[in-house]
């Protein structure tokens, strides 16, 4: 198991995560740093996101950003969300996984971001995050907002997919294969859902990270989890009818994977400042570790 610096006191019956992944969609960057809508502050938004990473993990295995990193697909949108990304990813020393969604234009985001030709090819990969095997699938289609995957894609990830990863797979993704809660979104849902899950039944695909819902999910597709990301841009004010949902300038969200043997758990970390309670400091943390675990229950568990 990988050991990480900073890691908190095991207290339960589950050991340390042998991996952490933070998840984090639809940035929607633009060209000079406009409001999106002329509304939203994209950029300061983000900002703020790139802020709470830093603080909920000193070294995770991967930042996966799972779609419509710039909203118009401007090459200069993407300048600009590389060069606000990466010293984030140098300062915690870990891997960036960009994933395209609908808003994106892949020659764009192929030169701006993975300095690759611009072309119009799937931007597809496969990373090995310490035996936790990560793929980037690419659901957008050209000219449209829908998401799709072509027959050769999914026979690349089937080829993929027949030799199992020490610690499983995790598929990521801009168009989750689920039901919307907003009916809207149904419109420009994912297509050949039933072929994906061919592919699927029977891998060691263990979890499915998506985004383009603007706001947190959760399902299960083929028998495996899937989580859905909200995004950093705005969000889709679900608190009103389903009919009647729009965004909203609030809670922003990205997720934090934590990735054990037996289990797989996606937290959804809010992006707000807001006034917090200091009971539960790193100093409690430390009188708790040092007693026995009778002594524990005794202390926390027990009504008073």
């Amino acid at each position: 198991m990988r050991a990480t610096p900073g890691s908190l006191p095991v207290f339960g019956r589950h050991g340390s995560p042998s991996h952490v992944i933070i998840h984090v969609s639809d940035p929607h960057y633009l060209a000079g740093g406009a409001k999106l809508g002329g509304r939203y502050d994209v950029e300061a938004n983000f900002a703020r996101t790139l802020e709470a990473i830093t603080a909920v993990h000193p070294n995770p295995d991967a930042i996966v950003v799972t779609g419509d990193l710039a909203d118009l697909g401007e090459p200069d949108a993407y300048r600009r969300l590389r060069s606000a990304v990466e010293p984030v990813v140098e300062a915690l020393g870990t891997t960036i996984v960009w994933v395209a969604g609908n808003h994106d234009e892949r020659p764009a985001l192929r030169q701006g971001l993975l300095d690759q030709e611009p072309t119009q090819a799937p931007v597809t990969g496969v990373w090995d995050l310490g035996g936790l095997r990560l793929i980037a699938l690419d659901t957008s289609v050209p000219g449209w907002h829908h998401g799709d995957l072509d027959q050769d894609q999914l026979d690349w990830l089937a080829g993929v997919l027949r030799e199992p990863a020490p610690h499983g797979t995790l598929l990521a993704m801009h168009h989750p294969p689920l039901p919307s809660h907003v009916p809207l979104f149904d419109i420009l849902e994912l297509r050949h859902q039933d072929e994906l899950a061919s592919v699927l039944r029977g891998s060691d695909v263990r979890g499915i990270l998506a985004g383009h819902l603007h706001y947190s999910a959760h399902g299960t597709f083929a028998g495996v989890p899937v989580s859905v990301a909200s995004a950093t841009c705005y969000t889709m004010n679900v608190a009103r009818a389903a009919a009647d949902v729009n965004g909203m300038d609030a809670a922003q969200a990205f997720q934090i994977v934590h990735v054990r043997p037996d289990t797989i758990t996606h937290t959804v970390v809010p992006v707000v400042d807001a006034p917090t309670g200091d009971h539960f400091s790193q100093a409690w943390l430390d009188r708790m570790a040092a007693l026995s675990p009778e002594q524990r229950l005794e202390a926390f568990s027990r009504k008073r």
